[in-house]
C-alpha cells in the first residue's frame, strides 16, 4: 500500500503602483516632489486625499473651492434678507401639465391582485355564529355595540369617553360615534394634603414615660428627625409595653438608625404593626429587620417596600422567605418579591398562619409571643370521639366547621390572599 502526499506552493505577487513596486517609493524624498509641483497640481492632489484622515489639521481635511474676495464680515440678517428676496425673484419651474380641478395627472396607482392562497385563507376564517346571534348583532344599536365591545375588551374600537361611559353605564355621550374624537377635560383639582404636624420629641417623650393612652405613633414624611432623635425613639422602644402601631414611612431611615430599630425589636413585646416603606434600607439590613421579628413573636403586620434597592436579588429573597416560614405570628408582609418561588412559599405560609389564629380564637387560646403547633380539626374531633364519657343531658352535638378555602390572587407586584369573612377586623386582609 503507498501513499502520495501533494504540496502546494503560493506565489505571492508584489504590489505594484504606476508599473514599479511598492519598495521602489521607499527612498523618494516626498518633500522634493511636492516642491516640484505647481500650484495648480497641489490643488487637485489635495482633491484627493481622504478628508477622515484624523492625522490632518481639519483647514487641510476642507476643500474650499471658492475663489471669490470675501466682502465683509457675516450679516446674519442680511444674508436671510437676500435669501428670501432670491426665493420670491426666482420664478417656478413650468408643470409639463397645466393642473385641471377634477382631473388625474399621471397613472393611477392600482394595488395588484391578490394572491389565491390568501382569498382562501380569509374564507376559511369566516366564522359561522349561528342565526341568533346574527340576528343580534345586526338588529343591535351602535350603543349596544359599544357596550359589547367595552365588555369584550375590544378598547382600540372606541375612545376612552365611550369606554368610561359603558364600563359606569352612564349612557352613551351624543354625538360620538366609531368616529367621534374625545375632547379634552380639565383635571379635577384634589387639595394638597395636610403636613403631619406630630411633635417628634413630645412623643419620644411619652413612648420613653410609657404613656398608656399612646398606642399608635404616625411619623410619616417627617423628614427633620435627627439621628439623635431615632436613638432616643428606639431605645424607648425597648422598654414600651402599650405601644402596639409605630409608622415611620419617608422619614430618611438609613442602615445604621434601622439597625437600631431591629435591637428594639428583640426586646419590645407590645407592637404588633411596623411600617418602614420608603426609606433608605438596604436589602441585608432588611433581612436582619425580618430577623429580628422572630424573637418576641408579635409583630402581625410588617412592611418595607420600596427602599434604596428595588431589586433583592435570590438569595435575599431566599433568605427572608426561610424566616418568613418559621415566624408564626407574621399576617401581613409588605415587600416586593421577584421569584415565585419566594411569593408562593410566603403567601401559603401567612394562610396557615390565619388558619393558626383561627383555631387559637375558637379554643380561647392566644398564640402571640409562642409556637404553637397546629391541630387540624378532623384529627380533634377524633380524639373528641374516642374519649367515652357519662351522658349527663341529651344536647345536640355540635357540628365544627373547617375554616375555608382562601383565595389568592397573584399580580407581578404583590400576592393578596383575602380570608373568608369574619367579624374579627384584624385578620380581615393579608397583603404581601
Amino acid at each position: 500500500m503507498t501513499s502520495s502526499s501533494t504540496t502546494t506552493k503560493t506565489i505571492t505577487t508584489p504590489a505594484k503602483l504606476y508599473g514599479k513596486d511598492v519598495g521602489a517609493y521607499d527612498d523618494i524624498d516626498v518633500d522634493e516632489l511636492l516642491a516640484q509641483l505647481s500650484p495648480e497640481e497641489i490643488t487637485m492632489l489635495a482633491k484627493e486625499v481622504d478628508p477622515d484622515d484624523s492625522f490632518l489639521p481639519p483647514s487641510q481635511r476642507t476643500n474650499y473651492e471658492c475663489d471669490k474676495a470675501p466682502t465683509g464680515p457675516l450679516d446674519r440678517k442680511k444674508l436671510i434678507d437676500h435669501i428670501n428676496k432670491q426665493a420670491l425673484e426666482t420664478p417656478d419651474r413650468p408643470e409639463l401639465e397645466p393642473f385641471v380641478p377634477g382631473v388625474v395627472r399621471g397613472k393611477k396607482w392600482i394595488p395588484p391582485p391578490q394572491a389565491a392562497k390568501l382569498q382562501a385563507a380569509d374564507e376559511q376564517i369566516a366564522i359561522d355564529l349561528g342565526d341568533e346571534y346574527e340576528q343580534a348583532l345586526s338588529d343591535a344599536t351602535q350603543e349596544e355595540i359599544i357596550d359589547l365591545a367595552a365588555i369584550l375588551g375590544f378598547h382600540s374600537m372606541m375612545n376612552q369617553d365611550q369606554y368610561h361611559a359603558s364600563l359606569l353605564n352612564k349612557g352613551q355621550p351624543v354625538g360620538l360615534g366609531w368616529d367621534g374624537i374625545t375632547k379634552s377635560a380639565i383635571p379635577k383639582i384634589f387639595p394638597a394634603e395636610a403636613p403631619n404636624t406630630t411633635d417628634p420629641e413630645e412623643t419620644i417623650q411619652r413612648i420613653k414615660s410609657d404613656d398608656s393612652k399612646l398606642v399608635e405613633v404616625n411619623l410619616n414624611n417627617i423628614k427633620t428627625i435627627s439621628d439623635e432623635q431615632f436613638d432616643k425613639l428606639f431605645e424607648a422602644l425597648k422598654s414600651n409595653t402599650h405601644l402596639e402601631v409605630l409608622s415611620l414611612t419617608n422619614v430618611g431611615l438609613t442602615d445604621r438608625t434601622a439597625l437600631m430599630l431591629a435591637a428594639a425589636l428583640e426586646q419590645n413585646h407590645a407592637l404588633r404593626v411596623l411600617n418602614v416603606e420608603t426609606n433608605f434600607i438596604s436589602p441585608t439590613v432588611i433581612v436582619t429587620l425580618v430577623k429580628s421579628l422572630l424573637t418576641q413573636m408579635t409583630i402581625e403586620e410588617f412592611r418595607a417596600s420600596n427602599q434604596r434597592s428595588q431589586v433583592f436579588g435570590n438569595k435575599i429573597e431566599m433568605e427572608i422567605t426561610e424566616l418568613v416560614e418559621k415566624n408564626t405570628t407574621l399576617l401581613r408582609l409588605g415587600l416586593h418579591l421577584e421569584f415565585n418561588d419566594a411569593r408562593h412559599r410566603v403567601a401559603a405560609h401567612l394562610q396557615r398562619n390565619i388558619d393558626r389564629i383561627r383555631v387559637d380564637k375558637r379554643d380561647g387560646r392566644s398564640s402571640r409571643g409562642s409556637y404553637y403547633r397546629p391541630v387540624r380539626i378532623e384529627e380533634e374531633l377524633a380524639e373528641m370521639s374516642d374519649v367515652e364519657e357519662e351522658p349527663e343531658e341529651e344536647e345536640e352535638p355540635e357540628v365544627e366547621v373547617p375554616p375555608a378555602d382562601y383565595d389568592v390572587e397573584e399580580d407581578p407586584d404583590n400576592v393578596v390572599i383575602r380570608p373568608p369573612p369574619s367579624d374579627d377586623e384584624d385578620i380581615s386582609k393579608i397583603t404581601l
